[in-house]
C-alpha cells in the first residue's frame, strides 16, 4: 500500500481548497526578528539565499551539459561544469535562468544571490545502485558530468543517454529533496539541534529553527508569493514567461531570490495542471512550509515546546509525503512518455524520422531515469520497490540494436551484454507506472498507459508460447 499518515491527510484535506489566491500574510516572509538579544539592524528573519544560489548552479549546470562538441572541448567543458558543481572562487555568471525580452531577471552573477555556494557539498552521499559501478550518488553524478563533457550536445546515441536530463533530474532529488527532507525537516527539527532560543550561528538575526526551516523551504524552489499563483502561472514563470505573475513587487524584473519558480516546485505545478488534474501538490507543500514558519515565529524566540515541535513535524510530514509523490508522478509520467516513444519509433518511416523519434525517446528516458534515481534519495528506504524500479528501467534504455547497458568493464566503459525486445521494454514501462500507482498512490497520472498493461502482457505471453511449441 502507498504511504500515508493521518496527520498528513488532515493537512492535505485542509489545503485542497486553495485554488491559486492568497490573503494578506500568505507570502513566505518577511517575518520579524524574534531572536532574543539581537542588536543588529536587520528586521527580517527570513533567509534562504544559499538554497536559491544552488538552484541557479543546478540550472546552469544543466544548460552546460548540452554544450559538448564531441570531444574537442571536453577538458575545458568539464572544468566549467565542475566549477558549477563544486563551486568557484570566481563570481560565476548565471547561465540559467537568464533574462530575455519580456522577462527580465534581476541578478546576473551568482554572488548577487549568495557567495561561496556549491552543489557538491550538499549532494547525496549514500549508495546509488541504480547507476552502474557500485557507486555513491555523488560518484554517479560526477561520472555523468565527465561523460557529458565528452559528448556531442549532451547526447550519447550509442548507449542511449541524455546527460543534461540525467544530471538535472537526479540532482533535484540528490540535492534539493535530500537536503530538505532528510536534513532540515528531519534532523534539525530535534529539540537540541539548532534550538529556537539560540542563533543559528554567531551574529545571525535568525534563530536555529527559523533558519533551518527557511533552508528546507529554499530547496523547494517556490517563490515567496506561490499561494497567489495558479499551477499554470507557476509553470509559465519557470519557463521564463508571465512577468506579471512573477513580479510580485512590481519593479519590472524577476528577483531570483523570491520570485522565480525552480525545479521541484515546477514539477509539482506541472503535475497539478496535467493528467487527471486532481492534485494540489504545489499549494499543499507551499501552505505546509508557510504554516510551519508561522508556528516557529509565534514562539517569539523561545525554545519550541514538545507540542509545538510535534505540530511542526506534522507540517514537515505533509511536505515529505507530497514531495515524494511529485517525484513519483514525474517517474510515472516519463515511463508513459518512453512507452509512447517506442510506439513512435516503430511507426517512423525514413531514417530522419527514426533518428528524431530515437532522440526524443532518449530524452524522455533520461528524465525517467533521473527521477527514478531522485526518488531513492529521501529519508525513506524504498527497499524492494527500489530494486524492482531499477530492474524495470535498467542502467540504460534499450537501444536501436536492442542491446542495453548492463554495467562497466575494467576500463570504466559501458558494456551492453544483453538484449531486450521492444515489446518487453514497453511492458516494463507499464509496470513502472503500476509500481508508482501501487506504492506511492500517484493521482495526476500524466501519460497514463496502464490500461494497455494486461493486453500487452497477454500478447507477449502468446508470442513466447508460440515460439516454444
Amino acid at each position: 500500500m502507498f504511504r500515508t499518515t493521518l496527520k498528513s491527510t488532515v493537512f492535505l484535506v485542509a489545503t485542497t481548497a486553495l485554488v491559486g489566491f492568497a490573503h494578506a500574510g500568505d507570502t513566505y516572509g518577511p517575518f520579524p526578528v524574534t531572536l532574543k538579544g539581537y542588536n543588529g539592524d536587520k528586521t527580517n528573519s527570513v533567509s534562504y539565499s544559499g538554497q536559491i544560489a544552488r538552484h541557479v548552479l543546478h540550472d546552469s549546470l544543466k544548460k552546460l551539459a548540452g554544450k559538448g562538441n564531441g570531444g574537442a572541448n571536453a577538458a575545458e567543458l568539464e572544468a566549467q561544469l565542475l566549477s558549477y558543481f563544486n563551486g568557484s572562487d570566481e563570481d560565476l555568471p548565471i547561465i540559467a535562468p537568464a533574462g530575455k525580452d519580456g522577462f527580465a531577471v534581476k541578478q546576473k552573477t551568482l554572488n548577487e544571490i549568495s557567495k561561496g555556494k556549491n552543489i557538491s557539498g550538499k549532494f547525496y552521499k549514500g549508495a546509488m545502485p541504480a547507476w552502474p559501478g557500485n557507486v555513491t550518488g555523488k560518484e554517479a553524478v560526477l561520472h555523468m558530468i565527465k561523460l557529458a563533457a565528452q559528448s556531442n550536445g549532451g547526447f550519447d546515441a550509442e548507449n542511449g543517454y541524455d546527460w543534461a536530463q540525467l544530471i538535472s533530474k537526479f540532482t533535484m532529488g540528490a540535492m534539493m529533496y535530500n537536503q530538505s527532507i532528510d536534513n532540515y525537516l528531519d534532523e534539525k527539527l530535534s529539540a537540541d539541534n539548532k534550538p529556537n532560543n539560540k542563533p543559528y550561528k554567531d551574529g545571525a538575526q535568525y534563530t536555529g529553527k527559523e533558519h533551518s526551516w527557511d533552508e528546507g523551504f529554499g530547496y523547494w524552489g517556490a517563490p515567496a508569493h506561490a499561494l497567489s499563483l495558479t499551477p499554470d502561472q507557476a509553470y509559465a514563470i519557470s519557463k521564463g514567461k508571465d512577468l506579471a505573475a512573477a513580479d510580485a513587487n512590481g519593479d519590472g524584473v524577476v528577483d531570483l531570490k523570491t520570485e522565480m519558480v525552480f525545479g521541484p516546485a515546477y514539477y509539482a505545478a506541472g503535475a497539478d495542471r496535467s493528467g487527471t488534474k486532481s492534485t494540489n501538490y504545489f499549494h499543499t507543500i507551499m501552505k505546509a512550509f508557510l504554516d510551519g514558519r508561522k508556528l516557529i515565529t509565534s514562539a517569539k524566540g523561545e525554545a519550541l515546546t514538545d507540542a509545538q515541535r510535534a505540530e511542526l513535524k506534522g507540517y514537515a510530514a505533509v511536505v515529505e509525503e507530497n514531495w515524494e509523490k511529485v517525484l513519483a508522478e514525474a517517474t510515472f509520467k516519463y515511463a508513459g512518455s518512453v512507452y509512447k516513444d517506442i510506439k513512435k519509433l516503430a511507426d517512423a518511416g525514413d531514417d530522419a524520422a527514426k533518428a528524431e523519434a530515437y532522440r526524443k525517446y532518449v530524452k524522455h528516458w533520461g528524465e525517467l531515469k533521473g527521477f527514478a534515481m531522485a526518488l531513492q534519495t529521501g529519508k525513506n528506504n524504498l527497499g524492494s520497490s527500489a530494486v524492482e524500479l531499477n530492474r524495470l528501467i535498467g542502467f540504460g534504455p534499450v537501444t536501436l540494436d536492442n542491446t542495453y547497458v548492463t554495467g562497466l568493464d575494467a576500463d570504466g566503459n559501458f558494456e551492453r551484454k544483453r538484449r531486450l525486445g521492444w515489446s518487453d521494454y514497453k511492458l516494463n514501462m507499464l509496470k513502472v507506472q503500476k509500481l508508482m500507482a501501487d506504492q506511492f498512490g500517484v493521482k495526476a497520472r500524466a501519460n497514463d498507459a496502464t490500461a494497455d498493461l494486461a493486453a500487452l502482457a497477454d500478447k507477449i505471453d502468446a508470442v513466447e508460447n508460440a515460439e516454444t511449441d
